[in-house]
């Protein structure tokens, strides 16, 4: 494993500059059963010394807790790093499991302010919202969210699985840096509306679960068999019964490219996403998550491979041929609403 820093593009014509690879950072104390606090502090500090600048978090990640564990990490490196993190799923008192998406400007200063402390920092670098509330207009949201840019609170806007119409009607609102939604292997919805739209209007994707949720890596082939009670991965309808079983013999083609290669499956699922930034002609940063430093690595060695043609047309059928929605619910994925 060589040492060597990743490159780095901007988000957005005038947002910040980072790795060309992020870390999603929610699994390291929420949603993928138990964990090691010190293997993933370890690992958070292995990225950065690879050139991985930025960091995506959000409120919604274990009521908070997930920020809190973030803050030391960040406050030892902040002019190091770019903290990324949402506001939308509100979690109601009297039911601490449920989630409510809210886009209204009182939730999102009340959103913003509770992250600022939790995080312990006075600005955020990039503020997405984390899903969408079709009862408020977006242009709402955004003018709110500019607000907070204005305010200094926030230093660049950011979305996540929002349709490309909704994209374009923020983007008139305040430059958008990003967009985030799931883009893989498994999952290429985006590329028909929203892609396109973000390469016109000089936006940003930012691919979260470029490994399928881990799916891709081979790690499990059944969420109920193989993962612990408390993993959210049990209630997404690709994991699980005969679409695991449908699912896990999609991989083959990926297996067999990994092993010509000397590489694993998650590094080619990985070289696949960042391939998207040339294939699809705009900026592309992923961020994988994971909680152990030797992950990291490996993750961050994917940004070297450049799969051939022929490759990318072995992997081509993949998406169309996945059983099951990656969401039990559609309508809060862009892909529910086009």
């Amino acid at each position: 494993m060589t040492d060597a820093r990743i490159p780095t593009v901007r988000l957005g014509e005038n947002g910040p500059e980072v790795g060309v690879q992020g870390l999603g950072c929610m699994g390291m104390n929420f949603g993928y059963g138990p964990t090691d606090a010190g293997q993933a502090r370890a690992a958070l500090d292995r990225a950065l010394e690879l050139g991985v600048t930025l960091y995506d978090t959000a409120d919604a990640y274990g009521a908070g807790e997930n920020e809190r564990f973030l803050s030391p990490f960040f406050k030892a490196h902040r002019d190091e790093v770019v903290i990324a993190t949402k506001f939308a799923l509100s979690i109601p008192p009297d039911d601490p499991t449920k989630r409510i998406i809210r886009n209204d400007a009182p939730y999102i200063r009340e959103a913003v302010e509770a992250s600022l402390k939790r995080l312990d920092v006075d600005v955020i670098d990039l503020y997405y919202m984390h899903r969408r509330d079709v009862n408020v207009p977006i242009e709402e949201t955004v003018g709110t969210m500019a607000e907070l840019v204005r305010e200094g609170k926030v230093k660049h806007l950011g979305l996540s699985e929002v349709t490309a119409e909704e994209l374009r009607a923020a983007h008139a609102v305040h430059p958008i840096a990003a967009v985030q939604s799931e883009w893989s292997l498994f999952s290429r919805d985006i590329e028909a509306k929203v892609v396109p739209a973000a390469r016109d209007l000089g936006v940003a994707l930012v691919p979260y679960s470029p490994l399928g949720r881990g799916f891709l890596t081979g790690s499990f082939t059944n969420a109920e068999q193989d993962l612990t009670a408390d993993d959210f991965r049990r209630q997404q309808p690709r994991f699980t019964g005969d679409n695991a079983a449908a699912n896990a013999a999609l991989l083959e083609p990926i297996r067999a490219i990994a092993e010509a290669r000397g590489a694993t499956l998650g590094q080619i699922a990985l070289a696949w996403a960042q391939q998207r930034a040339s294939v699809a002609g705009l900026t592309v940063v992923p961020i994988p998550g994971t909680r152990k430093p030797g992950r990291v690595e490996e993750n961050v060695a994917a940004t070297r491979i450049t799969l051939t043609e022929e490759e990318l047309a072995t992997l081509e059928p993949i998406a169309s041929r996945v059983a099951g929605d990656r969401y039990p619910d559609m309508r809060f994925a862009s892909a529910g609403r086009e």
